[in-house]
């Protein structure tokens, strides 16, 4: 089987990521297919299962785990664990496309450490941590507790953008888009 490259997004929630990626979905030159994500937490609101995420119980998740299935995984909040399984990526590569991945800063730079040159990685950076916090309750999908633990995250993640490939700062949204397809395009020439 033929690998394909890699194609990291990463941001604190509310950045801009998800709407950069379905963006670069959308560029049938790129020829890029979406890595879905598993997880361990309930569907929101329209989330479809193996669309948007592979919802799978605690339990479940824990035995892939246990059975080294996933390329990289992390326990985000208490008992909401996120991951790529292995097959996923296999599954993209058997298409013959590249794979691009909306996930956190910790798996993108699991991702990127180990697959360094078939990887790029990309940090979307917010205006500010005020407007972050403006988006994620304009979203009306989580609690301010949920909101004020995404804005704490936030923080921790911020600092760790220097350690990514590149960095998008997503002030405005049209203009991180074509930054964002003009890296995609240059990385996927190589």
């Amino acid at each position: 089987m033929k690998k394909g490259k890699l194609i990291v997004f990463s941001a604190p929630s509310g950045s801009g990521k998800t709407t950069i990626v379905r963006h670069l979905l959308g560029i049938p030159d790129l020829n890029l297919a979406f890595s879905v994500s598993a997880t361990s937490r309930e569907s929101r609101g329209e989330e479809i299962d193996g669309k948007d995420y592979y919802f799978i119980s605690l339990p479940e998740f824990k035995k892939h785990i246990k059975a080294e299935n996933f390329l990289e995984w992390e326990e985000v909040y208490r008992d909401n664990f996120y991951g790529t399984l292995k097959s996923e990526i296999e599954r993209i590569w058997a298409l013959g496309k590249n794979v691009i991945f909306d996930i956190d800063v910790a798996g993108g730079l699991r991702i990127k450490s180990k697959f360094p040159q078939e990887t790029l990685a990309v940090f979307v950076k917010p205006p500010s941590i005020d407007e972050l916090k403006i988006r994620l309750k304009k979203r009306s999908t989580e609690s301010d507790d949920k909101i004020n633990m995404r804005i704490a995250k936030a923080s921790v993640e911020l600092a760790t953008a220097p350690q990514f490939d590149k960095i998008i700062k997503n002030y405005d949204l049209e203009v991180a888009k074509g930054e964002a397809q003009q890296l995609v395009a240059d990385f996927l020439k190589d």
